[in-house]
């Protein structure tokens, strides 16, 4: 086998495995009950840190903190970042652990949307018509889910929104994955830190209350590094198109899991906002493969210009 194709096969298959790991959170979080979602916050915070830089030492990769620290900007919108992640985190542990499994996948589902839509607003893209219609659709779909909700589903705007802002600002600094989340890690554990003291001062922290939780919020840090480094080992070998692809394999997973694994009632209208939403991301797809097919189609005839 060449090398450029096993190298694709072991992209291909870190990014099944991230998106898989990811797909299946929504079965891990309620295991840390009668933790709070804050304490768990908190929690994987703190073990966040230890296991990636765990990982980093093993591998020895600390060249990049040298130079990082001599530059505030970036240290600035990292710090930015980790306040994101952290509100992504907590509203998503929040919604598993509190019956909210189908809205939290709704709101990855969106994701893609907002991305979108922060690359006209914020980077001043212009967008193809195949992705104005993905655009118009998907808010048409957040309107029925609003009147089958009675409410907005402020856990999948929440979760769309916070997630589509870190990635505009991981896009910004431009750092590798495990370097990134060992920075932003650093960045929140004196405060999660702090937070957990103060939770075991109260009474009211879990963790140390039996082997068998303390090593589950333990292992909330290694469920949260191991995936982004295989996420980062797929990001380096596979393209981006196909990244976009895969990542609807994780609220696929958590949809399938909050219907049947959690028996969450799913009434027609928002059956009807979910297929919307669908539809939009079939567009998006559909729309993303055409426009892989006209360049390597383009590619031969620049080839043949050039020579």
């Amino acid at each position: 086998m060449a090398e450029g194709a096993r190298e694709a096969r072991v992209g291909l298959w870190n990014g099944f495995a991230a998106y898989g790991m990811w797909g299946l959170f929504p079965l891990f979080w309620p295991l840390l009950e009668p933790a709070g979602a804050a304490d768990i916050l908190a929690n994987r915070m703190v073990w966040s840190l230890v296991a990636v830089g765990a990982m980093l030492l093993v591998r020895r990769r600390w060249a990049w903190l040298r130079p990082l620290l001599r530059q505030p900007r970036r240290l600035g919108m990292l710090a930015l970042a980790a306040a994101t992640v952290s509100v992504n985190w907590g509203v998503y542990i929040w919604g598993v652990n509190s019956g909210h499994v189908v809205e939290t996948s709704l709101g990855y589902f969106i994701n893609p949307l907002v991305t979108i839509a922060f690359g006209v607003l914020v980077l001043r893209e212009r967008l193809r018509p195949a992705q104005w219609a993905a655009v118009g659709v998907g808010t048409a779909a957040v309107l029925v889910l609003t009147v089958a909700y009675g409410r907005p589903p402020w856990i999948a705007l929440a979760l769309a929104f916070s997630f589509a802002t870190y990635g505009l600002l991981k896009k910004k600094v431009g750092l590798g994955g495990a370097e990134s989340l060992a920075v932003e890690s650093a960045v929140m554990f004196p405060f999660a830190l702090a937070f957990l003291v103060y939770l075991g001062v109260r009474g009211e922290g879990t963790f140390g209350h039996g082997w068998g939780h303390s090593a589950l919020l333990v292992l909330s840090g290694a469920i949260t590094a191991v995936p982004l480094m295989c996420f980062g080992a797929a990001a380096l070998r596979v393209p981006l198109t196909t990244l976009g692809l895969l990542q609807y394999l994780a609220p696929v997973s958590q949809f399938l899991i909050g219907v049947a694994v959690f028996h969450e009632t799913m009434a027609p209208a928002r059956w009807a906002g979910f297929a919307l939403v669908w539809v939009a991301l079939l567009v998006l797809s559909g729309d993303a493969l055409r426009r892989i097919r006209v360049e390597r189609r383009r590619a031969p005839v620049l080839e043949t210009v050039a020579g």
